[in-house]
């Protein structure tokens, strides 16, 4: 279904954009590096100027804006997924629209509230800073197709059109339908996003906004039993069809479900034109609203692996209500640099419709909570040296949290970039932490009055640098970290898993560099990241290595009128206790008795750009057959095995 509105959604985008009829306006060019990258608005007797890829613009959240890029390049290849970015780090699970294990750690956040869990399922679910506003000087179509695991597909449809300088609005919808080999492992999920982005022609007044509404279906069957796996690390034939393995159970589903609501707008008291000093001071208000659920179903409890359950029907289901509006004022001086400060307000509704009365414990059904808070951030650049710098509040002592993050960059030349940074945040775990209900007797619990605020302190340091390489570095010393642990699997084989805190601090590295190496049109692309953890207890397990590294070959063809790119991409990462995933959580856990990892990965690939399309085609993991079957995304969950996949992006610039 949802991929049937999604074509409807595409054709309707086509329709709209062959019968729009929009006069170029004298949009100022702007620098490129992809200046020869033309659209498609071809030159005719009335026209005195021609569309250029650099008059098409997004702006993300933080104002920031960037030229379209239609240019194939390797960065390409590693974004052509379906999260649409870079998933290094990530390890997806056997059916596209599963979810990702994590080989590496975050540990910074500029949240100061806690946040929804179901952490699992959040991969592409689009949050604020995921939402890009548009100005193009004609409509812009963009269709991103890939080939899914038996009988589905995703598509990807946007449209955007400017309905006069002043004024541009988007629409997009991405579905997916993919069946899986292996039993009940069928995904279905809907992103439907709508952007406008208004300005006044005095420029005084600014505006965006949007409308995202999601929903995210997956079946659950817990993966392969035990009794199984032998089976299928043997690599026997009989085995090699995944459809024939026992699952650990076969009627449970999962969706999460929300959408949201939001407006920034804002007025120039003083503009640029007003001064002579190039003074600018702008009030801003902010809006947003969002409704969203995760809810867990299960026909018949598993009685084996989940533990004993009040009701032979599990429909476990959590809700989040989150309202937050600010206003502050911007002053921005060409001498004092960017100043802001404001104030904001929150209010949230967290939980359940019902008690759960428990032999020593009542567990409540709602975390509420309605609060301000305080918001302040500055920017400076003086020649080569730039300081960035944002800092929160809450105002609140049921739900205190701050955070202040700052980075002061040098540029030592034109190919080198030198920065440093520091970040101190202090914040209650996510809302699943702290109250829980389930049908399953082991899935409840309240900490709210038990667990303290996660504290962490990060310094970082980046170099940037084409000739020589760019590098990442940062050292976090965490208090108080939160997670869900395996904490026994009994005779019965009934898994017990429980939130904890550790005590005690834990300090956490990570180093990734990255180099590209050209020779002629050979290409040899490399990315690698070392992790190191120190603690007292295996709470926190990484990879101690992760890398990526792809040989490739990459030139014009016919006469340039083809850009070809081809090659292989290795990926790789050292065995480690891989944490193990949970469904009726939708969360990862640590465990420490099963060992993942130390097996290569080989995508063989072939690239090829057509005017403004792209098209790929991949050979993923096409070592599965010889390097062995013992691969895996989470204990008991196997890897994808060796596929060919295809899609395209469609650009039409009208």
């Amino acid at each position: 279904m949802r991929i049937r509105i999604s074509i409807t959604v595409a054709l309707c985008m086509c329709i709209a954009g062959l019968n729009a009829q929009v006069k170029l306006n004298s949009f100022n060019a702007r620098n490129s590096n992809d200046r020869n990258d033309s659209t498609d608005v071809r030159k005719s007797r009335g026209f005195k100027n021609l569309a250029t890829i650099d008059m098409y613009l997004q702006l993300n959240s933080n104002i920031d804006t960037t030229i379209v890029d239609t240019t194939l390049t390797i960065k390409k290849d590693y974004k052509f997924n379906y999260l649409q970015k870079d998933n290094f780090g990530l390890m997806p699970f056997a059916n596209i629209g599963q979810t990702y294990n994590t080989l590496t750690f975050n540990s910074i956040s500029s949240e100061t509230n806690p946040i929804f869990g179901a952490r699992a399922r959040h991969f592409n679910y689009l949050e604020n800073d995921d939402i890009d506003f548009y100005e193009v000087p004609t409509p812009w179509t963009r269709l991103t197709y890939k080939t899914a695991f038996e009988q589905g597909q995703m598509l990807d449809a946007f449209f955007t059109v400017n309905l006069s300088k002043q004024f541009n609005f988007s629409i997009a919808y991405k579905g997916l339908r993919s069946l899986g080999n292996y039993q009940n492992a069928l995904t279905s999920t809907g992103n439907f996003r709508f952007t406008t982005n208004y300005k006044s022609k005095s420029k005084r007044y600014r505006a965006k906004g949007f409308v995202v509404m999601q929903d995210l279906l997956n079946q659950e069957n817990g993966g392969i039993k035990d009794q199984d796996l032998e089976n299928f690390t043997s690599g026997e034939e009989e085995f090699l069809d995944r459809s024939v393995f026992d699952m650990n159970f076969e009627d449970a589903e999962s969706v999460l479900e929300g959408k949201q609501f939001y407006l920034n707008h804002s007025y120039d008291l003083i503009n640029k034109k007003d001064s002579i000093s190039n003074n600018r001071l702008t009030v801003v208000n902010e809006l947003s609203l969002q409704d969203k659920y995760f809810q867990y179903y299960q026909n018949g409890s598993s009685v084996n692996y989940f533990g004993n359950a009040f009701t032979n029907r599990i429909n476990d289901k959590v809700s989040l209500e989150n309202f937050k509006t600010k206003i502050y004022v911007e002053y921005i001086n060409r001498t004092l640099g960017e100043l802001s400060f404001g104030i904001n307000y929150s209010d949230i509704n967290y939980g359940y419709n019902s008690l759960v009365l428990l032999p020593n414990q009542t567990i409540p059904n709602r975390i509420k909570g309605s609060y301000a808070g305080l918001d302040a951030s500055y920017k400076k650049t003086i020649k080569s040296i730039s300081l960035v710098s944002k800092a929160s509040l809450n105002l609140s002592d049921e739900f205190f949290g701050n955070f202040i993050d700052a980075e002061l960059g040098l540029r030592l030349n034109k190919d080198v970039t030198i920065s440093g940074g520091l970040h101190i945040s202090s914040k209650l775990p996510n809302f699943n932490y702290l109250l829980y209900q389930s049908d399953y007797t082991n899935y409840n619990w309240y900490n709210l009055d038990e667990f303290r605020n996660i504290n962490t302190q990060q310094i970082r340091f980046n170099l940037k640098s084409q000739k020589f390489f760019n590098a990442n570095l940062d050292v976090s010393n965490i208090d108080n970290y939160t997670y869900f642990n395996l904490e026994e699997i009994n005779e019965d084989e009934v898994r017990v898993i429980r939130p904890k805190q550790y005590n005690s601090p834990l300090q956490y590295l990570r180093l990734k560099i990255h180099r590209e190496f050209k020779v002629g049109n050979f290409y040899l692309d490399n990315t690698i990241m070392y992790q190191n953890v120190l603690s007292d207890d295996a709470v926190l397990n990484v990879p101690a290595l992760i890398t990526r590294n792809t040989l490739y070959y990459s030139n014009y063809i016919f006469k340039k009128a083809m850009q070809l790119q081809t090659g292989v991409t290795f990926n790789y990462f050292t065995e480690y206790n891989m944490n193990g995933y949970d469904p009726v959580l939708a969360e990862f856990y640590t465990q420490n008795s099963t060992s993942i990892g130390g097996f290569p990965r080989l995508d063989f690939f072939i690239n090829a750009k057509v005017r403004q399309t792209r098209i790929f085609l991949k050979a993923e993991h096409f070592n599965s057959s010889l390097t062995g079957y013992d691969y895996f995304s989470a204990p008991n969950h196997p890897y994808r095995d060796f596929t060919i996949r295809f899609g395209l992006v469609w650009d039409f610039f009208l």
